[in-house]
């Protein structure tokens, strides 16, 4: 088995934790990471002296790096901000393991939270517009993403039910998560999807991403430290991340994403195909992402994304679980998902999920994507019996 070099098995997420979930009134994104990272050393039975890593990532502030360590007192041998966008978790993850496998830190954490909903009710961006699409006048990051829809719409015959099909999937997820901001709001129909209010073509609100507040954070270590601690572990098998472009107008073909060059790597590593997996948490800002990601990660071939997620395949009682929190459609989309998507593989393989639960999880996938599809991040996790 080539792994790249990465540590398969030999490192686990040993912690994991939410806070704050759609709305945290008066609390600062500093404040919310650390009680999410306090409630994850807590699940992982180890405290705030044990941690040497931090891998952090907020929404107000790009040095937070150095300002969760000074909020917290502590002194990490090594911090990482790397701010790639909604994959910037997934690539935390991977450098924390590698440095952890090398024995350059022993307890790494990584943190993201953002208060955008209650401290401005507004998707909150550090990116400057582009000189050369500003004077088309996007809807950032909305019209890329609609960009990418219609595309896919023109060149493969998906339809405007198909992109639906993806967010009836995660609200019927959704309802069954408490956690979920559209725990309590019903189910959604096709046709209410389709006839909601058109923010960019073919891209209604309700195949947008929710804009709320929120709050994760994870625990890793070493394998052998892991296995006798608190929490059951999930081991990390692979990952990769690839970056292709930055701005919608360099990406070579809209239809296709560096989600293929970083599954294919991930799942070399891990020695599992995507046939293995037994749920795909995928960040899915927009309806077309998780149509895009299903493709490029191989579980359906280029093109069959739409028929692919029709007929509640991917919601509850499906063929395949994805997004089985409710995804960033319907339970939490914090300005940046990805963390929240290994959060719920991680709950998964742990068999925590209650009425959602997977049953007899053992692999999972959770991808992450950053920018207008700019950066693409894959892990492929798994329980002890498939190290």
């Amino acid at each position: 088995m080539n792994t790249g070099g990465f540590p398969r098995g030999r490192t686990a997420i040993v912690g994991a934790a939410t806070f704050g979930i759609g709305e945290a009134p008066g609390l600062t994104p500093l404040d919310m990471g650390a009680s999410a990272l306090g409630l994850a050393l807590a699940d992982a039975g180890l405290g705030l002296g044990d941690v040497d890593g931090l891998f952090v990532c907020t929404s107000d502030d790009a040095l937070s790096g150095l300002s969760l360590a000074e909020y917290l007192g502590i002194r990490p041998k090594f911090s990482d901000n790397n701010r790639t966008g909604g994959s910037a978790f997934m690539s935390h993850a991977i450098v924390a393991a590698l440095a952890l496998e090398a024995g350059y830190c022993d307890v790494a954490v990584v943190v993201h939270a953002s208060n955008q909903r209650t401290a401005g009710a507004g998707l909150v961006s550090m990116r400057k517009p582009s000189l050369y699409e500003v004077p088309y006048k996007p809807m950032n990051p909305l019209s890329p993403y609609a960009l990418a829809a219609q595309r896919h719409m023109y060149e493969f015959g998906t339809t405007r039910e198909q992109l639906a099909e993806v967010a009836v999937a995660a609200r019927g997820w959704a309802i069954q998560n408490p956690e979920a901001w559209c725990y309590d709001k019903g189910p959604l129909t096709l046709d209410a999807v389709a006839a909601a209010r058109m923010v960019s073509s073919p891209l209604t609100v309700l195949d947008c991403c929710l804009v709320v507040d929120g709050a994760s954070a994870i625990v890793m270590t070493r394998a052998d430290r892991a296995k006798d601690l608190r929490a059951k572990p999930v081991y990390l098998l692979g990952g990769a991340a690839e970056v292709w472009h930055s701005e919608i107008a360099s990406m070579p073909d809209l239809t296709v994403t560096a989600a293929k060059a970083s599954g294919e790597r991930a799942f070399a590593m891990a020695g599992y195909g995507p046939q293995d997996m037994n749920t795909v948490q995928l960040y899915d800002a927009f309806t077309i992402n998780t149509i895009l990601f299903l493709e490029d990660l191989g579980f359906c071939p280029k093109g069959e994304g739409g028929r692919f997620v029709s007929g509640g395949h991917i919601g509850p009682g499906g063929g395949l679980a994805v997004n089985t929190n409710g995804g960033g459609l319907s339970y939490c989309h914090p300005g940046m998902y990805g963390l929240l998507a290994i959060v719920e593989a991680v709950r998964q393989l742990r068999g925590e999920c209650d009425v959602r639960q997977v049953k007899d999880a053992g692999l999972a996938v959770a991808h992450g994507n950053g920018g207008t599809l700019s950066s693409q991040a894959t892990l492929v996790l798994g329980t002890a019996e498939t190290v």
